[in-house]
């Protein structure tokens, strides 16, 4: 038997979605979610004064063209127009995963009543979900401004009977899905198509969906420092307690708690030090994972109250008697979170890559390049190369996309958050820092085969001797690629958190 969710006003979180994704529930609407739903809507059909009165997207075009009133046998017309002519994205198709997050937002946003959407088009949204029909949605083409325009066009037009969906990994027309479940083609009413495509959900399921992998990379950059410290033969004094009380960063002291507790047990850590003090990617790293862990809880808290907001215009006030035309819509408070989330990130992916240049540079009694024979062997020393090259692209990622915005709609959209960009650009660092992890963990594995017959915790030799069934030692020059693979596969499937307190 399916589990269910029932779609509510109650506080919608980043942790709740991943329960969601992972225990593949299934959508229905509350009853008080059906009920605001219909109120609005019936609050826009039998409204006088909107035959009478001009009231943007309602009755009029859209963007620089809203002083054109519209007459009211053309609306269905101007709606499904909308939709059509605004499904103008291009470039590399969006994960189905982030499709099916951006379903659950909007769904989650029609369903405060402040939208005017008809229950039939938020339940039909709900079927695409429940059945994992997933809308082809393109990566290019919002300026994340005036809503995520064009990427929510492509996840409407299968509403229409247009465009097209995933079904099983394979891409079909959305009409011969609509066949296949014996679904009419809807035709959209006043306001409806503009609600679809008004709002931040692109932008916004992007950045649930990298937070939820953050939350991952936290995890594992921490493990996998632990490994490379013992690995180099850190010292533990940067870690002790004391330390960190007299500047008590939240996330510093987190970590800072996590690097003892893996390593105060080990006979590594535990041995006499030649070395007074580590290199800062070793020691400095409370300070800087930390200040990624606290970046993660601001962004996280910022993007909490976006998918629970609504983010189409304009907002339907029924009580009040109000139809208001705003800006929620604008990408701005979380265009600039997703930017700050994507610099935090590659901050973990240029302290590993430091770390493993450490590994390899034939200190601390370590082999030059971590291999029996260097010179015969190259060893590590590409694997290096490798991460370098990634953390330069980061950089090059992290240039901020809210800094940027470009004049559209005749000069009517004149600011625009360029969140969208943001967005895509985040998802791409956030593979990347899994790659530089992988790597240092890759690294830091060949580095404690050094130190025996001394080992390190219980906690890490477990993690790494799970890791060398799918990843063993290097003893000579090998196709290395190959092994890097491998160690992404292994430290995405694993969960760090198992290891760490």
């Amino acid at each position: 038997m399916s589990k269910i969710h029932y779609i509510n006003d109650a506080h919608l979180s980043i942790n709740q979605i991943e329960q969601l994704l992972q225990g593949n529930f299934k959508l229905a609407l509350s009853k008080s979610a059906k009920a605001s739903i219909l109120k609005a809507r019936n609050y826009l059909d039998h409204n006088p004064a909107i035959s009478e009165k001009a009231f943007y997207g309602i009755n009029t075009g859209f963007g620089s063209l809203c002083n054109i009133q519209i007459s009211n046998e053309k609306l269905s017309e101007l709606q499904r127009n909308l939709v059509l002519s605004h499904a103008c994205g291009t470039g590399d198709l969006v994960d189905q995963e982030i499709v099916k997050i951006m379903l659950l937002l909007k769904i989650q946003s029609l369903s405060y009543g402040h939208s005017g959407i008809s229950l039939e088009v938020v339940e039909r949204l709900i079927y695409f979900y429940n059945h994992n029909i997933f809308p082809v949605v393109y990566s290019q083409g919002s300026l994340g401004a005036s809503g995520d325009l064009a990427p929510l066009a492509h996840l409407s037009l299968p509403l229409l009977g247009e465009g097209e969906v995933y079904e099983n990994n394979t891409i079909i027309d959305a009409k011969q899905i609509l066949a296949t479940h014996k679904l009419k083609p809807l035709e959209l009413q006043s306001k409806e198509g503009l609600a679809l495509l008004n709002g931040t959900q692109f932008m916004s399921a992007h950045a649930v969906y990298a937070l939820i992998q953050t939350k991952q990379l936290i995890d594992l950059g921490d493990l996998v420092s632990a490994v490379s410290m013992d690995g180099f033969d850190c010292n533990l004094s940067p870690f002790d307690a004391l330390v960190h009380q007299v500047r008590p960063h939240q996330g510093q002291v987190k970590t800072a708690q996590r690097i003892l507790q893996l390593r105060q047990n080990s006979p590594i850590a535990q041995a006499d030090k030649k070395h007074v003090q580590d290199p800062y990617s070793f020691r400095c790293v409370p300070q800087v994972h930390g200040a990624t862990k606290d970046t993660f809880e601001f962004v996280k808290k910022t993007i909490e109250i976006e998918i629970n907001s609504v983010t189409d215009n304009p907002n339907i006030f029924v009580d009040e008697n109000k139809i208001i035309s705003g800006g929620n819509f604008h990408g701005q408070p979380i265009a600039l979170p997703i930017d700050y989330l994507a610099i935090a990130l590659a901050e973990l992916a240029n302290i590993s890559e430091r770390r493993t240049y450490q590994l390899v540079s034939g200190l601390r009694d370590l082999p030059d390049f971590l291999v029996d024979v260097p010179g015969l062997n190259s060893g590590f020393m590409i694997p290096q190369y490798t991460a370098a090259s990634i953390v330069s692209q980061n950089k090059q990622l992290c240039t901020p996309a809210s800094i940027d915005s470009i004049v559209s709609s005749n000069g009517q959209e004149d600011h625009v958050s360029m969140g969208a960009n943001a967005a895509t650009k985040l998802i791409k660092v956030v593979e990347n820092v899994y790659t530089v992890l992988a790597i240092e963990l890759f690294n830091a594995s060949q580095a404690l085969y050094f130190r025996e017959p001394l080992l390190s915790s219980e906690e890490i030799q477990d993690f790494i001797q799970k890791f060398r069934t799918k990843v063993p030692l290097v003893k000579a020059d090998k196709f290395m690629a190959a092994e890097i693979k491998a160690s992404i596969n292994f430290c995405k499937s694993t969960d760090a958190s198992q290891w760490i307190i």
